[in-house]
């Protein structure tokens, strides 16, 4: 068991951000998890309004959030804390993992998304910034915000929706893919005894659990994911992020989805 605090940083500035609640969302998750942990959250950004626009013009709009989470997560480590992040989208991790990845040697990554976020600007379709975060974190194009997590120390777990190009640089850069349904051992057997930084993307649940940005079919259950984070060694646990809760507008709706997250994460929070 680890005695190590946690560290909660939540990003209310947009970063690339196409849809119109998820920084609302990223408040609301911090909300509770501060609420649970009997502590404050560190605010990073100011909030604006969603748009659809190409990575080229929204990653420097976001650079000065970007900069602040990585300087949260950097501080957090250098005090001993786990840094617990509650953020608006995937793209955060730009710079929050190579942050993590710079200060944490030997560092393994569980990215739990029904995505691959492995697209570069020469692949992307969509030009969706979130949609190329992992593979600049990784170093496959460059963000401006660091490059040093390692892709085969990479396992995206609850993957199924990817694109031809992007599954080819998976691949080529040796990121483990863990489809659904979730085998717990496999994991662990992944991480060995190295420290873990945990990233989940809502939408790797079946939809109508925790409203996502998007709805992918054939997800994982909250039961199950709770599982796979209960078996993770407490002691291995080196940073947590959580992304992409687009909060409901309607106070009940929200709150039942609050609490399936909270459910889901408390085993990782328990015991602190």
């Amino acid at each position: 068991m680890s005695n190590r605090p946690f560290r909660l940083i939540t990003s209310q500035g947009r970063i690339g951000d196409r849809t119109p609640h998820a920084i609302a969302g990223a408040r609301a998750c911090s909300d509770m998890l501060a609420a649970r942990l009997s502590t404050d959250a560190s605010i990073v950004g100011c909030e604006s309004e969603h748009q659809v626009d190409d990575w080229s013009v929204c990653l420097p709009a976001a650079s000065e959030t970007l900069n602040g989470l990585a300087r949260h997560v950097v501080t957090a480590i250098d005090a001993g804390s786990i840094p617990l992040l509650s953020v608006n989208t995937c793209s955060a991790a730009l710079a929050t993992l190579p942050a993590a990845a710079r200060s944490i040697p030997g560092l393994k990554v569980l990215w739990v998304d029904a995505h691959g976020d492995f697209n570069t600007p020469e692949t992307t379709d969509s030009g969706y910034l979130g949609g190329m975060a992992l593979a600049g974190a990784c170093g496959l194009w460059q963000s401006g915000h660091g490059s040093e997590a390692v892709a085969s120390n990479i396992a995206i777990i609850g993957i199924r929706d990817i694109d031809s190009a992007e599954r080819k640089l998976l691949e080529e850069a040796g990121v483990t893919l863990m489809p659904g349904p979730i085998d717990p051992q496999a994991v662990l057997s992944f991480i060995g005894e190295a420290p873990v930084w945990i990233h989940i993307d809502w939408d790797a649940l079946e939809p109508n659990h925790v409203p996502a940005a998007y709805r992918i079919a054939d997800g994982l259950l909250p039961d199950q994911l709770r599982s796979l984070l209960e078996a993770i060694p407490a002691g291995q646990i080196a940073g947590i992020e959580l992304a992409e809760f687009e909060a409901p507008q309607d106070a009940a709706e929200r709150d039942k989805a609050l609490a399936i997250i909270g459910n889901i994460v408390e085993p990782l929070i328990a015991s602190r």
